[in-house]
């Protein structure tokens, strides 16, 4: 992870601060603010402000004022049903915002959760370091074969390090080109282009950082999906740093969220029937479930 000597000064002033607030305030956020978790080789993720906790929820849940009268058991259970029976605008009280720093291409991906606020750092007013995702050897893989937009077997030995060679070179190269292209020469008679033109030839790997604010609600769907095994390993890495900072915020939300979705599986209603003919003691094959042969190869992957 890279930062400068001015934004590490920035988070230890932000750190050192304390005000005094009337407001909800969580423990084991208040631990994580500001404070930069490194990702990748030179990808963060912080916490720049939050609102809300687990009795936010409930609160919400109750249209009450307070904490009342019910036990802290009581909170639990609460947060417990309305995760598991799907309720939502009470999780949408509590929100986080992230400054996040990620290869462009993983924000491309990431952008497609349309449920948050987002400001990225702009190429057309700032020039981008000189900072690229180079994977680790151990993230090199081969294109499955059986997944579309999954990876397979571990590159290893020459293949790997060709590889490994040829995504430096192109980096570096483009960024040369880059920075050529914007440094004017008076002498050459060179202007230098547009920061907002010569950005184009930037490769996808280069790093950029935006501030990203969500409501629990939808950042619970974002980790649902992203913190999930068969996500893609660069934003999965992200938001597995993101549940163990949201599991400091709302502890009770954060374990009916892993029991009830990240640890959970839905099965379509001829999965359920086969599940149900095997409890009975009956012998299932794909020629006999119903199921198509990519439905059946995920069944078995999943159930056995």
């Amino acid at each position: 992870m890279s930062l400068t000597p001015e934004q590490l000064a920035e988070i230890d002033a932000q750190r050192a601060a304390t005000t005094p607030t009337l407001r909800a305030t969580s423990a084991g956020m208040e631990g994580r603010l500001y404070t930069a978790h490194p990702v990748l080789d030179h990808g963060l993720v912080r916490v720049i402000d939050y609102m809300g906790d687990d009795a936010a929820i409930c609160q919400a849940a109750r249209v009450s004022y307070g904490k009342g009268t019910k036990a802290v058991s009581d909170d639990r259970g609460l947060i417990r049903y309305l995760m598991r029976h799907w309720h939502s605008t009470p999780f949408e009280m509590c929100e986080v915002k992230f400054h996040v720093k990620l290869p462009v291409f993983v924000a491309r991906q990431w952008i497609r959760h349309r449920t948050a606020n987002v400001n990225e750092y702009s190429a057309r007013y700032s020039i981008l370091d000189r900072e690229f995702y180079i994977p680790a050897p151990e993230a090199l893989a081969a294109q499955s074969t059986v997944n579309n937009q999954g990876r397979g077997q571990v590159l290893e030995g020459a293949e790997a390090a060709r590889v490994l060679d040829v995504l430096r070179e192109d980096a570096m190269r483009a960024y040369d080109h880059y920075e050529d292209m914007l440094t004017p020469d008076e002498d050459a008679g060179k202007l230098g282009l547009a920061r907002e033109l010569a950005r184009m030839n930037l490769p996808a790997n280069i790093y950029t950082q935006w501030y990203w604010k969500i409501d629990l609600h939808n950042l619970f769907h974002f980790l649902r999906l992203r913190a999930d095994v068969h996500a893609q390993y660069e934003i999965r890495v992200y938001a597995q740093i993101m549940c163990d900072i949201v599991k400091d915020w709302v502890p009770q939300a954060y374990e009916a969220f892993e029991d009830y979705r990240l640890g959970a599986v839905s099965v379509s209603s001829k999965a359920k029937e086969v599940l149900k003919r095997r409890l009975a003691g009956e012998t299932v094959t794909q020629e006999t479930s119903g199921m198509s042969k990519g439905e059946w190869r995920e069944f078995v992957e999943e159930w056995g």
